[in-house]
C-alpha cells in the first residue's frame, strides 16, 4: 500500500477515534484506557530489551541495512584514531615540501626548487611566529646554499649550458638564498660546524613521554651512528632486528647476491650493509667473500647515475677493497679466486678443506682490473680536461697501474698450480691492460710508472714475465710484454699487442724498425676485419710513423704515410678524438652513444695541429717542384700528390688581398708561393715562424733540417722553371744563389738527371749544366695536348658511368653470329642471304646479317 493511502489512513482512524470517545459508553471508554496502558508498558520493555528485539521484529531490505550499520560500527570501534597537533601537521607539511626540493636537486631543475622555495619560507613563517624554528629547515637551505654555489661553479667551466628556464630560476634563487640566509646565519653555523650534533639535539627535544600506549609501528631506519647502538637495533622487513655477527654473514651475502638486477633495489643500502659486514667478519674467507660482493655491487651504482660514470668516491673505494683482496689471497695460499669453481651452498659454516686442499672461491680477479680500468677511462672522458679536476683523476693511474701488476702477479702465481688448470686468457688480458697504460707514454714517464709500482709491491713478490730486476729497462719491457702476448694470444690481442709495439718504436724515433714491422705484419690488408677500437689502434700506430719518418727528414715517406689519414679531413673521427657533426648525417642517437664511447681520453690525444703542419709542410715540398715540372714541360703526365694541400693551394691564390699569416695553414701556404717564386729564404723563415714546431723534440734540429730541405727544394723548383730559357748554367752560380756547397748542386744535379726529370748534362770540367733542347712546342701545340687528355679522361669516365648504370649488360643488345634482327621471319631470310651474297664485295665490318634461322640451315 502506498504511503499516501497510509497518512489517509491514520487520519480516518483519528477521526474515527474521537467518534467513539463521542458515543462510546463508559465501559468501553475504560476498555480502551487499559488497552492503552498495555502497550504503552510492552513499549517500555520493548525499548529496554535493546536492539535485538528490533532485528527481530523488522523483516526485509531493514533487516539487512542494519546488519550493514552494525558492521560499520565494529569495525569503526577496532579502528585507533590518531590525533595530530597542529604542529605535527605543519612538521608534516615542511617535510614533503623539503622532499621535493631534494628530487629536483638530484634533476638540476630549479625552476621546481625555486617554486618550492618559496612555498617553504611561507609556512616557516607561520611557524616561526608562535614556535621554535624547525632544524630540518635550517638543514635544508644551509645545504641548498652549497648545491647552488657548486652548480655556479661548475657552470663557469663546463661547455654544456643549462636551459634558459633552468638559468632563469638559477638566478631567482641567487638572489633569495642570500637574502633569505642572512636572516638565519647564526642557525646555518651551528649546523655547519657540527651537523650530526646539531640534528640529534632536535630528536631530544622532540621526545615526549607517549600519554597512550599505541600499537608498534615498524620502523625502517637507514643508518645509525654508533655512537647511539646502545639500547637500539637496526630492524629489517616485517619489524625483526638486523643482527650483523660472523655466523649471519654468508646468509646476507647471498640475500645481497638473489636481490641483484631486481627493481627497486637499494644498493646504496646493500653497500652500508656489506661495510658493516666487513667490519664484523673474523675469517679469511669471509673477508674474500664480502669483498669480491662489494666491489662488485659499487660497479652496480653506474647504471642509476645520469652520465653513467662511477664517482670518484666510489671508485677509489673500490680500487682500495680490490688492493686489500689481493693482499687477502697473497696471504691466504689455500684460498684462490677462480671463474670456475662452484658456488658454496651452506650459509651455516664456512667449507673445511682437508690439509693441503685448496679452497675455491667463485670470482674473477682479472674482470674487476678490467672494469676499474674501464671506469677510469669513462670518467676522464666526461672530465674537461682543460681543469685541475681531470689532473686529480688521472693522478689515480698510478694506483690502478699497481693493482693490475699485483693483479698479474697472483694471475702467474695460479699458474703454477697444476690442479687448478688456469686459463692462458686471464693473463693475456691482465699483461694487455699492462700494455695499453705504457705503450703510448714516453720511456721516462714509464720508468717512475714502473718504480713507484714495485714499491708497492712486497719484496717477496716477483714477476715471471717481467722480473722485478729488469725494471728499469724501460725499452726492453714493451717488447716483452708484446712478445708474451705473441707466443700465448691470437687474433684481436696479439694484433693489438704488435701494434703497440711499432707505435712504442715510431714514438722513441725507431723509424725503421717500426717500419719493417709495421710491413711484415701485413695488417694493413686486413685491418678491415678487426673491431673499430682495433682500427683507431692502428691509424694512432700509422700516423706515429709518419710523424716520426718526419723527424728523421724522411719527408716523402712521411707524406706517404700520412695521406691515408690526412687526405680524408676526418682526422678526428679516425684517431678518436672528436666526433665531427655532419649536417646531413644518418647516425641514429645509439650509434653517436658509441662513437662517444670510443672517444680517448685527452692525456692519449696526438696534436692534430701538429700533424695537419706536418702532413702540409711535407705535401708542400713534394708538390711545388711537380708543378714546376708539370708547368713547363706540357708532355708530362700531370699527377697530384696531396689533392688535399692542391685545394688549399688553389683556394688561397684565388684570394685578391692576403694579410699576414694567422694560423698554419697560412704560414705554409704563403711560403709555399714564395718557394715558387725562388725566394727559399722567405719560404723558410714562414715556416720556421710556425709555433707548433716547439711541442717537438729538439725543435731546433727540426727548423735546421726543414732550412735544408727548403733549399734543396728550392733549387729543383728553380731548375725545372728556368730550364727551358738556359743553354748552360754555372753550378757556383746556383751555389751562391741558394747557399749549398757546390758538392751539394752537382749531387741534387746528378740524382735529377738519373731519374730523367732534368734533360741535362752535367759538364764536371767547366762546373756547369749544359741543358738539351727538346721539340718545343707552342702554346697551340701546349692547349691540344691539354685538349686531349681532357678529352681521354672524360671518356674514360663516361665508360664508368655507363658500365655502373648497366651493371655490366651494355652489349647485351648487339647481333652476335647469326642470329639477325630481320632474318628470323620465315622467307626474309632467304632474301637477307641473297643480299649478302650481292654485297659480298664489300669490306665486312660492322654489324653484319647472317640470314636468320633459315639461312644458318642453308649454310649447313
Amino acid at each position: 500500500m502506498s504511503r499516501f493511502f497510509t497518512a489517509g489512513d491514520s487520519s480516518s482512524e483519528s477521526s474515527s477515534s474521537d467518534e467513539e470517545e463521542l458515543y462510546s459508553d463508559p465501559e468501553a471508554q475504560k476498555h480502551s484506557e487499559e488497552e492503552s496502558s498495555s502497550e504503552s508498558e510492552s513499549e517500555e520493555e520493548e525499548e529496554g530489551s535493546g536492539s535485538e528485539s528490533d532485528d527481530d521484529d523488522k523483516t526485509g531490505v531493514n533487516k539487512f541495512l542494519r546488519d550493514q550499520e552494525s558492521s560499520e560500527e565494529s569495525e569503526d570501534e577496532e579502528k585507533v584514531t590518531v590525533v595530530k597537533s597542529a604542529k605535527d601537521k605543519r612538521l608534516e607539511e615542511i617535510e614533503g615540501v623539503v622532499k621535493l626540493i631534494d628530487n629536483a636537486r638530484k634533476i638540476g631543475d630549479w625552476n621546481t626548487i625555486s617554486t618550492e622555495f618559496d612555498k617553504l619560507n611561507r609556512q616557516v613563517v607561520k611557524i616561526a611566529e608562535k614556535e621554535k624554528l624547525p632544524k630540518i629547515y635550517v638543514r635544508t637551505i644551509a645545504e641548498l646554499e652549497d648545491f647552488m654555489n657548486e652548480t655556479i661553479a661548475l657552470q663557469k667551466v663546463t661547455t654544456k649550458k643549462m636551459n634558459a628556464t633552468n638559468a632563469k630560476g638559477l638566478n631567482a634563487m641567487k638572489q633569495k638564498v642570500k637574502r633569505n640566509n642572512r636572516d638565519y646565519a647564526t642557525e646555518i653555523d651551528k649546523y655547519r660546524a657540527d651537523k650530526d650534533e646539531y640534528m640529534m639535539e632536535e630528536e631530544e627535544e622532540e621526545v615526549q613521554p607517549a600519554p597512550k600506549a599505541k600499537k608498534p609501528k615498524i620502523q625502517y631506519t637507514d643508518e645509525i651512528d654508533a655512537g647511539d647502538d646502545e639500547g637500539f637495533s637496526r630492524v629489517g622487513k616485517h619489524g625483526k632486528a638486523l643482527q650483523y655477527t660472523a655466523e649471519s654473514i654468508l646468509k646476507h651475502l647471498r640475500t645481497i647476491i638473489e636481490s641483484r638486477g631486481k627493481k627497486n633495489t637499494d644498493r646504496a643500502e646493500q653497500i652500508r650493509v656489506m661495510e658493516k659486514l666487513l667490519e664484523v667478519a673474523t675469517t679469511p674467507y669471509q673477508t674474500i667473500r664480502v669483498l669480491l660482493t662489494l666491489v662488485s655491487t659499487r660497479f652496480d651504482l653506474t647504471t642509476s647515475t645520469s652520465t653513467g660514470t662511477m664517482s670518484q668516491e666510489q671508485w677509489k673505494m673500490a680500487e682500495h677493497e680490490y688492493g686489500k683482496l689481493l693482499e687477502m689471497l697473497e696471504e691466504n695460499r689455500n684460498m684462490v679466486v677462480v671463474e670456475n669453481a662452484e658456488e658454496w651452498e651452506d650459509d651455516e659454516k664456512p667449507p673445511q678443506p682437508a690439509p693441503g686442499e685448496l679452497i675455491k672461491i667463485p670470482g674473477s680477479i682479472v674482470s674487476i682490473a678490467e672494469r676499474l680500468d674501464d671506469e677510469l677511462t669513462r670518467s676522464l672522458q666526461h672530465i674537461d680536461p682543460h681543469t685541475g679536476e681531470y689532473i686529480e683523476r688521472l693522478s689515480d693511474e698510478q694506483a690502478l697501474y699497481s693493482n693490475i701488476l699485483r693483479g698479474l702477479l697472483y694471475i702467474e702465481d695460479l699458474q703454477k698450480i697444476e690442479k687448478l688448470e688456469t686459463p692462458q686468457d686471464g693473463a693475456n688480458r691482465m699483461v694487455m691492460r699492462r700494455l695499453e697504460h705504457i705503450y703510448f707514454k714516453p720511456s721516462q714517464v714509464v720508468s717512475i710508472l714502473e718504480e713507484t709500482a714495485w714499491k708497492t709491491i712486497p719484496s717477496h713478490l716477483d714477476s715471471k714475465i717481467t722480473p722485478r730486476s729488469g725494471a728499469k729497462d724501460i725499452a726492453s719491457l714493451v717488447q716483452v710484454l708484446s712478445t708474451y702476448l705473441f707466443v700465448h694470444s691470437a687474433d684481436i690481442i696479439r694484433a693489438r699487442a704488435y701494434l703497440c709495439q711499432v707505435y712504442y718504436f715510431a714514438l722513441h724515433d725507431q723509424y725503421y724498425r717500426a717500419r719493417d714491422m709495421l710491413l711484415m705484419s701485413h695488417l694493413q690488408e686486413t685491418i678491415g676485419n678487426f673491431n673499430i677500437n682495433t682500427q683507431i689502434l692502428f691509424n694512432r700506430t700509422l700516423v706515429q710513423v709518419g710523424l716520426c719518418a718526419f723527424r728523421a727528414n724522411l719527408v716523402y715517406e712521411s707524406q706517404n704515410t700520412l695521406q691515408e689519414i690526412c687526405g680524408s679531413g676526418r682526422q678526428k673521427e679516425l684517431l678518436a678524438q672528436g666526433v665531427m657533426m655532419q649536417r646531413y648525417s644518418q647516425v641514429t642517437p645509439e650509434q653517436e652513444k658509441l662513437e662517444r664511447q670510443r672517444q680517448l681520453p685527452f692525456h692519449m690525444h696526438i696534436n692534430l695541429e701538429l700533424l695537419e703542419c706536418v702532413y702540409l709542410t711535407c705535401s708542400m715540398l713534394l708538390e711545388v717542384p711537380l708543378l714546376a715540372q708539370t708547368a713547363s714541360s706540357p708532355d708530362i703526365k700531370k699527377r697530384v700528390i696531396s689533392k688535399t694541400y692542391r685545394r688549399l693551394l688553389e683556394f688561397h691564390e684565388r684570394q685578391i688581398f692576403t694579410g699576414p699569416p694567422e694560423n698554419t695553414r697560412d704560414h705554409v701556404m704563403q711560403a709555399s708561393r714564395a718557394l715558387a717564386a725562388g725566394e727559399w729564404k722567405k719560404a723558410a723563415d714562414l715556416i720556421n715562424a710556425i709555433k707548433i714546431w716547439e711541442l717537438m723534440a729538439d725543435s731546433e734540429k727540426i727548423k735546421t733540417m726543414l732550412s735544408e730541405q727548403i733549399q734543396e727544394e728550392g733549387l729543383r723548383t728553380y731548375l725545372f722553371t728556368y730550364a727551358p730559357f738556359y743553354d748552360t748554367l754555372s753550378v757556383s752560380t746556383l751555389a751562391s744563389l741558394f747557399d749549398l756547397s757546390e758538392r751539394k748542386v752537382a749531387a741534387i744535379v746528378s740524382k735529377m738527371i738519373a731519374h730523367e726529370e732534368l734533360a741535362a748534362a752535367l759538364d764536371q770540367v767547366n762546373s756547369a749544366i749544359i741543358f738539351r733542347k727538346g721539340v718545343e712546342l707552342s702554346r697551340l701545340q701546349s692547349l691540344a695536348l691539354t685538349l686531349s687528355d681532357k678529352a681521354s679522361g672524360l671518356i674514360e669516365a663516361n665508360e664508368r658511368t655507363l658500365e655502373q648504370r648497366t651493371q655490366g649488360t651494355a652489349n647485351a643488345f648487339e647481333r652476335q653470329g647469326g642470329s639477325g634482327g630481320r632474318g628470323g621471319r620465315g622467307g626474309r631470310g632467304g632474301r637477307g642471304g641473297q643480299r649478302g651474297d650481292r654485297g659480298g664485295s664489300r669490306t665486312r665490318g660492322g654489324q653484319q646479317f647472317g640470314g636468320g634461322a633459315l639461312g644458318g640451315a642453308i649454310k649447313a
